[in-house]
């Protein structure tokens, strides 16, 4: 699986191909698959159910971590993979406040040993790897460390994953069509894991990121971590593509705003933060 070592293209032969594969891996509903956002009420198209990304997911994250895991790279530092870990605990505990039936995802982070790659990413169902490089190349904090995974949770709370996959497929449906009969071969597990694999390395959309932003501020803040920090990773991620565009990057969108926004959206849920390290539950309304 070699396939996944560099950012997915996003136009042309490549996202053809995921929509075949998910055609072929029979993904679609035969009505308009339209849902709400099961965090924000957000309306979205959902061609592809949550459990179903959520199944092609698991399969595909195996697959995915499959080399670095070959080469003996998967939570090789000890004390970097307990440090995530930790803090990916606690995030997690918030996350099922949001939504409880999430207490029964396979939630799993794993630390990639890749000094080089600038990167994390979440699938649906939990499923998380982040990369050594973003760790040490930035040099973060708890905090912002905290604000990485809580992002990425906030993305699988938010079945980001589906969305984009049913986006990818309805814009493309049309054109692939032909090329399937009504026939379900053997390939069709591998087809829809694939198809949420490159799903991963397509873009999020701005009302995704803008979820995930809020979202992952606000598990961070409940479960202690500082929401200032969420800015201030932004700008290290600023200042280390000088010249350059990190993988992160190519999947997490940064337009010019975004660090002013977060600094907005930290105001906000400050209460929450100063609540968790007075020891107490947090239970202060947001608005």
């Amino acid at each position: 699986m070699r396939l996944f070592s560099k950012p997915w293209r996003t136009g042309g032969r490549p996202l053809s191909l995921l929509l075949v594969l998910l055609l072929a891996a029979g993904l679609t509903v035969a009505i308009p698959g339209c849902t709400t956002n099961p965090v924000t009420g957000r309306s979205q198209l959902m061609l592809v159910s949550e459990n179903q990304a959520i199944n092609a997911s698991r399969t595909a994250y195996v697959e995915m971590l499959a080399p670095a895991r070959d080469e003996g790279r998967i939570n090789a530092d000890p004390e970097m993979t307990a440090r995530v870990q930790g803090i990916a605990e606690k995030l997690v505990a918030q996350a099922v406040r949001y939504r409880p039936e999430t207490a029964d995802w396979d939630w799993e982070i794993a630390v990639i040993e890749a000094p080089d790659t600038v990167n994390a990413f979440a699938m649906a169902g939990g499923k998380m790897a982040i990369y050594s490089g973003i760790i040490e190349q930035l040099e973060l904090t708890d905090d912002e460390l905290a604000q990485i995974i809580g992002h990425e949770i906030a993305h699988a709370l938010s079945a980001h994953t589906a969305e984009k996959m049913s986006v990818a497929l309805a814009s493309n449906m049309a054109v692939v069509g032909y090329a399937m009969t009504g026939e379900r071969s053997q390939i069709a597990l591998t087809g829809a894991a694939l198809g949420a694999a490159l799903a991963v390395q397509l873009p999020h959309s701005r009302a995704m990121e803008a979820e995930a932003d809020e979202i992952g501020m606000e598990l961070a803040a409940r479960a202690g971590y500082n929401p200032d920090a969420a800015a201030s990773l932004w700008r290290k991620m600023a200042a280390q593509a000088n010249g350059r565009h990190p993988v992160f990057l190519s999947t997490h969108p940064a337009p010019e705003s975004r660090q002013r926004d977060l600094t907005r959206m930290a105001d906000r849920f400050r209460p929450l933060y100063d609540e968790a390290r007075r020891g107490s539950v947090p239970t202060h309304p947001v608005n």
